[in-house]
């Protein structure tokens, strides 16, 4: 049932003296992007009539091509609360469209909803997830750029003095509260100045909007408190890296298929060939959960990031977890997406793998208990455990040999994303970096 009709939204703009609206959407490459119009265009936008030039958004179209419509998805209507009360703004998430009214093929959004569809097709109504995204909060200098410098020397669940960003993310759920938020918890993560803020999982759609409306509270609240919040995986050496745990269960109607009460672990066969899938295909979808340089110094040994394709229903080692819950909470967690994949992408993939599964009852490998970072190679390789892909080069490879993949995404979304990522990997790769000119300029 639609939680908003257009009237509604026109009436409560009426009422709640919004001013402006940002028409809200995502990019092939995860940034948030908008065109905020005043209160007088919004009865156009909401007849999705409302133009802009997608020539100039990356991974979208050509210049000759450049005029895309935004479809603004009325259930996704909020108003922020960093307006003041003569002139406040509201946001609305929307879908891009061609001309001719078809979906645009590289809008990541419509993306997510064409595996959804495939996904109905096969008989499940709803694709349930809940994510954990991390981030770290760094001091900003006079200029307002980010520094080096954390806020805190907080660690694991440590609260203030220890955590001095604890403010700050208080202040970020009462935000995302104000928004229609269902935050769960929040709390120190593992490094200093790293924190986590988890909140009610949801269909697959409205996950990934909630994961860009994150972002989106997060980056501004912090500022307000003189703080850098980024999402990189890994922004700094000899910590752990910050990822985006995702929570994952099919359900048809009120069922979750996932669930078997009489299966040793609980899991049906249904959740048992969708884990299959999922570790047939991590290797290729890498390059989308994993989509910068910098995700692969995160999965590395020794920082609690998965590394290795294998699965477990008790430690946290392997790639995918099966969190202890049972019933309708019965899920698995894919553990090494990390906050600065497109979630929209992202989400896609890892159903696109996962409904694979299904399809062609792929066996499930043996689950392991073992701690896979004290195993030595010759031990992972007997119990055949793969590595993810050590690099971005390696992963896009790996993708865009994946017929699976390469269908998940579509030949437009595919191509202009590996041709954006192979730019950065070169630059990445020619580029001098301050840790060779340290071992080699007098060495050498």
């Amino acid at each position: 049932m639609a939680k908003y009709s257009k009237d509604d939204i026109l009436r409560i703009v009426q009422e709640e003296n919004v001013a402006y609206i940002r028409l809200i959407f995502t990019d092939l490459l995860g940034t948030i992007k908008n065109v905020e119009i005043p209160r007088s265009q919004l009865e156009k936008a909401l007849d999705n009539k409302m133009m802009f030039d997608g020539s100039s958004i990356e991974g979208f179209v050509r210049i000759e091509e450049s005029d895309m419509y935004l479809y603004p998805d009325l259930d996704t209507f909020v108003i922020y609360p960093w307006g003041n009360e003569n002139a406040k703004v509201a946001g609305l998430v929307c879908d891009i469209h061609n001309p001719d009214g078809a979906p645009f093929e590289g809008d990541p959004r419509s993306i997510l909803k064409r595996v959804l569809r495939e996904a109905e097709e096969m008989g499940y109504t709803s694709f349930n997830v809940g994510t954990e995204p991390e981030f770290f909060l760094f001091k900003t200098d006079e200029n307002g750029e980010p520094t080096l410098n954390l806020n805190d020397k907080g660690g694991y669940f440590d609260l203030a003095p220890m955590d001095l960003g604890e403010n700050c993310r208080r202040d970020i759920v009462l935000t995302l509260d104000q928004i229609g938020f269902e935050v769960e918890a929040s709390h120190h993560e593992v490094a200093p100045g790293q924190h986590e803020i988890d909140f009610k999982y949801a269909n697959a759609v409205t996950t990934a909007d909630n994961i860009q409306s994150f972002k989106l509270v997060v980056k501004n609240v912090a500022r307000r408190y003189g703080l850098h919040a980024t999402f990189m995986p890994k922004p700094l050496f000899g910590v752990n890296g910050s990822g985006m745990h995702c929570h994952m269960s099919l359900f048809r109607g009120n069922e979750n298929v996932f669930y078997d009460e009489t299966d040793e672990l609980g899991l049906s066969e249904t959740a048992r060939y969708f884990l299959a899938g999922i570790l047939k295909h991590a290797r290729s979808f890498t390059a989308i959960t994993n989509p910068l340089v910098n995700s692969y110094k995160r999965l590395v040994p020794g920082y609690e990031a998965p590394c290795y394709v294998a699965w477990s229903p008790k430690n946290r080692s392997p790639l995918v977890r099966v969190p202890a819950s049972r019933g309708l909470s019965t899920r698995i967690e894919v553990r090494s997406p990390d906050p600065a994949a497109n979630p929209y992408l992202a989400l896609a993939v890892m159903l696109k793998a996962g409904l694979d599964g299904i399809k062609n009852k792929l066996p499930l490998p043996n689950h392991t208990d073992r701690n896979i970072y004290i195993m030595d190679e010759q031990e992972r390789r007997d119990a055949g455990i793969d590595n993810l892909p050590e690099n971005l080069e390696v992963a896009l490879i790996e993708l865009q040999n994946n017929p699976v993949m390469v269908e998940a995404l579509g030949e437009h979304a595919l191509s202009h994303f590996v041709e954006a990522k192979e730019i950065e990997w070169d630059m990445f790769r020619t580029n001098v970096h301050p840790w060779e000119r340290e071992q080699y300029m007098n060495l050498y």
